[in-house]
Parts: structure tokens; C-alpha cells; sequence
């Protein structure tokens, strides 16, 4: 199975476009487009009933202490923990796209509605729900797609892998506010084959890329 997009190479550098903010050289970020990337897959294997696709950050900073505080940089030594930014699933095994903007256009204060996805499948929630958790003016069930928005002052780039996951079953036992982990503890034993792309990204002008 083979997943490819042609927003950003794979590996490489992801725009703006698909973020949740980007630097900005006064206030450090601010809000970007926001749109999920367009992604296309072919070779599913025999038996697939559903198909899963999942985006995860795995560079997240596992303390906040300094995190976006001015005079302060998150070390790169700290270590990292997962932050889940699309829990997609539940897809019918015929599909072979999604478009450029068809799950995210933009950022929506208190999250997108959910669960169902646009074109099919079911949308959990993004761990941008427990981060908003304490904003009065954020927060909310955030599901669906939501880019990149790492520390503007963290040391390291972050990494963003999107997997998608062929599946024997044509529904996960998964139901309400459901979490990526929750999906993919729910995949074990069903998957049949997965294919991933990658892209980087950071809000810190004096990290390269």
C-alpha cells in the first residue's frame, strides 16, 4: 500500500497552509489557514472493509515548564510524547483520496463539529481538546484536522507523520469523543497493511528545517 500528497514532500517542510499558525515576528505566531493536506493511496490490499488515517506528532514536549515562555527554550534532550492532530476513521474501502481543505479550512475556536466526517467515516477528537481544556475563549471538542503548532521556542523541529491503516473490519468499537489512542488501540489485530508520509515543521526562526 502506497500514500502520497502532493502538499508537502515527504520528509520535507510543511506550509503554512496546512498549519495551525505560523511565526509571526511580533507576537511569535498567529493563526494560520489551517487546512488539512490532500492525500491520495493505491494497492490496498484484498479484505480491507475500512480504512483509518491517523496524523500524530511524536516530538511533543513531555513537561510544559518552559514552554512559550519569552527568555526560555524547551531543550532538546527533554523527552517527547505523542500529540494526535487528525483521528480520521471508518472510511469505506473504495475511497482513494481526500481532497486539499475537505476536513479543515481554517481554525475554528472550540473545534470543528464532529463525529461524522465529511465524504464518510467518523472523525475523533485532536489532542487540541485537552490542550484548549483551561481556555474560556478555546475550549471545546476539537475533531476532525488540526495542523501543526508546535513551541515557538522549542530547540528541536517537529516531525508530523500521517499513516493510514487498511482494516479487516468495517467499523472500529469505538464510539462518542474517541481519542487516537483509543482508535488505534481498538485497530490492534485488525490491520492489514499501512502506509505512511511525514512532513516537518517548527514556529522557532532559529530552527532550520
Amino acid at each position: 500500500m502506497r500514500l502520497t500528497t502532493t502538499a508537502f514532500p515527504d520528509g520535507g517542510p510543511i506550509p503554512g497552509e496546512f498549519t495551525f499558525a505560523v511565526i509571526d515576528p511580533a507576537a511569535h505566531v498567529r493563526l494560520s489557514s489551517n487546512r488539512n493536506p490532500d492525500f491520495a493511496w493505491q494497492d490496498v490490499p484484498a479484505g480491507t472493509r475500512s480504512l483509518a488515517l491517523i496524523c500524530h506528532d511524536p516530538d511533543v514536549p513531555s513537561r510544559g515548564d518552559d514552554v512559550n515562555k519569552e527568555g526560555r527554550i524547551v531543550p532538546a534532550s527533554l523527552p517527547r510524547v505523542d500529540f494526535h492532530h487528525w483521528v480520521l476513521i471508518d472510511l469505506p474501502p473504495t475511497m482513494s483520496s481526500i481532497a486539499r481543505a475537505a476536513h479543515s479550512d481554517g481554525v475554528i475556536a472550540r473545534g470543528k463539529p464532529g463525529p461524522k466526517a465529511p465524504g464518510g467515516g467518523r472523525h475523533g477528537i485532536n489532542d487540541y481538546t485537552g490542550w484548549f481544556a483551561d481556555d474560556k475563549d478555546m475550549s471545546g471538542n476539537y475533531y476532525g484536522y488540526d495542523g501543526p503548532c508546535p513551541p515557538w521556542n522549542d530547540a528541536i523541529p517537529h516531525r508530523y507523520v500521517f499513516t493510514l491503516y487498511a482494516l479487516d473490519v468495517p467499523e472500529l468499537g469505538v464510539g462518542g469523543t474517541f481519542s487516537g489512542p483509543q482508535a488505534l488501540s481498538a485497530m490492534q489485530g485488525h490491520i492489514l497493511a499501512q502506509a505512511a508520509v511525514s512532513g516537518r515543521f517548527t514556529l522557532n526562526p532559529s530552527v532550520e528545517l
